[in-house]
């Protein structure tokens, strides 16, 4: 997040797109309410009726995957009347007219045929998301997870830029992390192409220092991301794989092809706090702590770095992930001498900047947002105050392009997934709780009550969903929060696996997988 979770009442307009931020992220939505109750007004995108919309001032009930040709359809209203930030734009951008000849096809009347948006709404929408300098705007999986998503994002910041809403206290681009410490992960090179601090590989500097660091020669070759080991793995161009507190059984796509290539592996180690469907596939499995069982530091959603204390011992032989993998590179003969969490951390403001100033003692009571490059930094709750570090914003020529897989005549359902408010991500830890699986422990199908007559299905019916890739079987749920012609089934649930059914097709750059939608057809 460009701008931290304080700042968010504080906010006067509040635009989530792709986010069904009540159920999945209900701190920040909270956050949200208090912003509404003072005053603010909340524009939500999104294909189902979220939770949020009971709050929202415009709901725009767009098709799966058709989010470019909203965004720039709001883009063309803004400009069409003149409400751009014309001051921000001369002074911090370019590209501009570029980009202004680009949108001119997106008109609210073209826009609607696409995305099935009343024009009306488009440009309601418009008018009040440019109609304020305290706007921020949230979005999620649902802009990411698309073989546009990056895409999608760059039509996010064209429109955040469009209106100068960035740079500034209670504003912003504002992507919600989909679990507690991504962003932490991210900052320390959990990724193929950077070292941490998302210091390039290719940068020769950035090698020489982290060779001083480390005391080793480091390669300059970037990975593969964790949606590209799975085909080489396949393919036999990946002979072991080591999987750390992921779940790729259920939360990759094309389930039978994901258990097929990690079959093929000549050698597989999960390192987890249960038993997964993934570790039980596994030839070594090591046992580590939850949270509650260990020290260190996450990074929330918002760069904000704060403790986390050992508050039980954990169970038989389980070790915290830092002792593990100082175990295993002892054994592979890199010795790393680190005392404890916090050590790595001193190493890692030594390594990169932004972290320089944040220490132990800093944090002790409440955590520091990063920028913080020194002791006395009071850290950076937002980003951009001084300007931006590649000059001017360039607007991004994105046109809309229709997902991997449309309906047919066989396959005549748009299939979108995501999560509920009582499951969380693949169910390793939420399904062991009784209360929990008493309450919402039973997979379902959402579709609307006029698909449900077509077909002639009531409630509780047990559905047949099929996609090109298999087949899934679940309770059918009538519901108002889904449009004719979208079903929508949460992704939690091991019996009846989303994502047993959904597209491997992938962002051609980031490499992240079309979850959100797949054409599938449903049979009684």
């Amino acid at each position: 997040m460009t701008n931290s979770i304080e700042e968010i009442e504080g906010m006067e307009v509040i635009f989530i797109i792709g986010s069904n931020t009540k159920e999945t992220h209900p701190v920040i939505a909270n956050r949200m309410i208090k912003a509404y109750r003072n005053g603010a007004k909340i524009i939500v995108a999104d294909p189902r009726n979220v939770p949020m919309t009971r709050f929202a001032d415009t709901v725009l009930h767009l098709k799966p995957g058709t989010d470019i040709a909203l965004i720039n359809g709001i883009a063309h209203v803004i400009i069409k009347e003149g409400l751009e930030n014309k001051s921000f734009i001369e002074e911090k951008t370019e590209g501009f007219e570029e980009w202004k000849k680009l949108l001119e096809e997106y008109t609210p009347e073209y826009v609607e045929k696409i995305t099935g948006v009343s024009k009306e709404d488009i440009i309601k929408a418009a008018r009040l998301y440019s109609s304020s300098q305290k706007a921020g705007l949230f979005y999620t999986m649902g802009i990411t997870q698309h073989t546009c998503g990056t895409n999608n994002v760059a039509a996010v910041a064209n429109l955040v830029t469009l209106t100068g809403n960035i740079g500034r206290e209670s504003t912003g681009v504002n992507p919600l992390r989909g679990q507690n410490n991504v962003q932490g992960a991210s900052d320390a090179a959990c990724l193929p192409n950077v070292l941490p601090g998302y210091q390039k590989l290719d940068n020769p500097d950035v090698i020489a220092k982290f060779e001083k660091a480390w005391g080793v020669s480091l390669s300059t070759k970037a990975g593969l991301t964790a949606t590209q080991m799975i085909p080489a793995a396949l393919d036999g161009k990946i002979k072991a794989l080591y999987i750390m507190g992921e779940n790729p059984v259920i939360t990759d796509p094309n389930t039978h092809h994901t258990v097929d290539s990690l079959k093929k592996l000549a050698f597989l180690v999960v390192q987890d706090i249960f038993l997964t469907e993934t570790a039980k596939l596994a030839d070594v499995v090591l046992p580590s702590t939850c949270f509650a069982e260990k020290e260190g530091t996450f990074s929330n959603t918002a760069r904000k770095v704060q403790r986390v204390r050992k508050a039980v011992e954990p169970p038989g032989e389980a070790r915290n992930d830092l002792s593990i993998i100082m175990e295993m590179s002892r054994r592979l003969g890199y010795v790393m001498d680190y005392k404890s969490p916090e050590d790595v951390l001193i190493e890692f403001g030594q390594v990169w900047p932004n972290l320089a100033g944040i220490t132990y003692k800093r944090i002790e009571k409440a955590g520091l947002h990063w920028p913080c490059p020194d002791k006395d930094h009071p850290g950076t709750p937002y980003l951009y105050k001084a300007g931006f570090p590649v000059g001017k914003i360039r607007f991004s020529g994105i046109t809309y392009t229709p997902p991997a897989e449309v309906t047919d005549n066989e396959y005549p359902f748009i299939l979108t997934t995501g999560r509920n408010l009582y499951q969380y991500h693949s169910g390793t830890m939420s399904r062991r709780v009784p209360a929990i699986e008493a309450h919402a422990g039973e997979p379902y199908v959402e579709i609307c009550a006029e698909d449900g007559r077509k077909l002639q299905i009531n409630n509780g019916d047990i559905l047949a969903v099929t996609s090109r890739r298999g087949t899934i079987r679940l309770k059918a749920r009538i519901t108002s929060k889904v449009t004719e012609g979208t079903v929508f089934i949460p992704m939690h649930y091991s019996e009846a696996a989303a994502n047993v059914i959904t597209n491997d097709a992938l962002d051609p750059k980031t490499k992240i997988p079309e979850y959100k939608v797949c054409a599938v057809k449903i049979e009684k």
